[in-house]
């Protein structure tokens, strides 16, 4: 199968999210299967050209939107570029002259996010007579549904449509623009990152106002669990972690810990519960709900280590604390790879209390480094962590459903009795360090997708 796979970021060549995760994974695990699959991506400033990621990528290249930028979306502060509707509909316009001088005509062309949700719409109604482009399927990923690329509709004519797309059935949304909404009406498949979230989006609380569309499109929404790349993430050949280990020598992961507690001035203490977070410091990463049960974490023996930055009162709290805490609490806030991947490998816990995850991969990664996650039953948490009980050792972390403090805090309160029971908690360790949530599985997801989409496409040619 031919694949056109476009996406606005790129682990290795840029990132801000977990989609850049995805887009160097997903497309490397289909070639690995047998599949011709191409990327299409912006070329920002001070990209490598030299990396090779094992398959085929293709850049857009305009020095004056994307090469001259410092920021993917945003300028320093965290604000909007005021052109980003412009920057992003030349980058999908320029699709198609690619594939003219690749000669080279995709069976799939599989789109993510907003950012790109402009080629689908293209291909559908600008390029609808074009015979070099016919019968092509079209795949519409969704991420984060709280990013739907709102613009104001007085930049309609930016993206090359006339007025007749302003439109409840088009790109309007609540008299603005939406370019998610291009990928949302007119991709033949829709997906999101866990089948927990594609559900969920259906609904008045998480759809974000596309509910009713979504439901309307019920038959064409997927959820497919992400994948996490072992070659990155495994404690045996990590050679970024103080200590290797497996399973099997699970015991060497205290000396992780040891300098965990070290690099955060923390006491050395082998028998303390290290909790760990790696998150955006926002509402929706459960940052409310956990300001009100730090207290009571500590009260618990804990010592909590956090890294991330975010929404200027969770910095000022969380310093506050340390403060308090001095003893128990290690505060980052910054984004550190070295220091994230410390955490995996010393924590014994990780938490994830989010308001909602479409997936979410830090629960994927702490399962191998036999990190135990503690996490809010919603999207993608609640499809890969059950709650474990002790008496029939089923589950693989520690659960809870109410968005509350008070929740979090009986999940917290129940992980850190089983910590303290050996004989519970290092078979429930080495379990989940054989959990396999490799990209291999998800590819052949993607595959039968792929070809839901195509069928769709035949059907519609008949």
């Amino acid at each position: 199968m031919k694949i056109l796979y476009v996406t606005s970021e790129i682990v290795p060549f840029s990132k801000t999210g977990g989609l850049a995760d995805v887009a160097g994974a997903l497309p490397k695990a289909l070639k690995e299967i047998g599949h011709d699959i191409r990327v299409y991506t912006p070329r920002y400033k001070d990209v490598p050209t030299a990396i090779d990621p094992g398959f085929p990528v293709f850049f857009f290249e305009d020095q004056r939107y994307f090469g001259s930028r410092a920021g993917l979306y945003q300028l320093p502060g965290g604000i909007d570029y005021p052109d980003n509707l412009e920057r992003f509909a030349a980058f999908c316009q320029g699709a198609f002259p690619l594939l003219k001088q690749l000669r080279w005509k995709p069976d799939v062309i599989h789109c993510n996010d907003w950012q790109s949700a402009l080629v689908i719409m293209y291909l559908k109604l600008k390029y609808k007579a074009d015979p070099s482009l016919q019968r092509i399927a079209t795949v519409y990923s969704v991420h984060n549904l709280g990013y739907l690329g709102m613009f104001d509709k007085n930049k309609l004519p930016a993206t090359g449509f006339g007025w007749e797309v302003f439109k409840q059935d088009g790109l309007e949304f609540w008299d603005h623009l939406a370019l998610a909404k291009a990928g949302f009406v007119y991709a033949d498949v829709i997906n999101t990152v866990s089948p927990t979230y594609a559900r969920e989006i259906q609904t008045a609380e998480y759809g974000c106002g596309l509910d009713g569309l979504l439901r309307a499109r019920a038959h064409d929404l997927y959820g497919i669990i992400n994948g996490i790349d072992y070659d990155l993430w495994n404690p045996a050949t990590d050679q970024n972690i103080p200590k290797r280990f497996s399973p099997a020598t699970i015991v060497l992961k205290a000396e992780n810990k040891l300098a965990l507690q070290k690099a955060n001035s923390l006491p050395q203490k082998k028998e303390a519960p290290v909790i760990g977070m790696i998150a955006r410091l926002a509402d929706q990463k459960g940052l409310d709900i956990l300001a009100g049960a730090l207290e009571g974490m500590m009260k618990l023996g804990c010592q909590f280590v956090v890294l991330g930055t975010g929404d200027k009162k969770y910095h000022e709290l969380l310093t506050e604390l340390k403060k308090k805490y001095p003893d128990q609490l290690g505060i980052n806030l910054k984004f550190d790879a070295a220091q994230a991947e410390l955490i995996y490998a010393g924590a014994d816990l990780f938490l994830m209390p989010s308001r909602y995850e479409p997936c979410g991969l830090g629960q994927l990664i702490s399962f191998k480094y036999g990190t135990v996650p503690i996490v809010r039953k919603t999207g993608g948490l609640a499809d890969t962590v059950h709650d474990f009980n002790a008496k029939t050792a089923e589950g693989e972390g520690f659960v809870f459903t109410d968005y509350s403090a008070k929740a979090l805090l009986a999940a917290v309160k129940r992980a850190v009795e089983t910590y303290h029971k050996k004989m519970l908690w290092v078979p429930l360790q080495t379990k989940i360090m054989d959990l396999d949530y490799s990209w291999d599985a998800s590819a052949k997801q993607y595959v039968s997708l792929y070809m839901k989409a195509l069928a769709k496409v035949g059907l519609s040619a008949l």
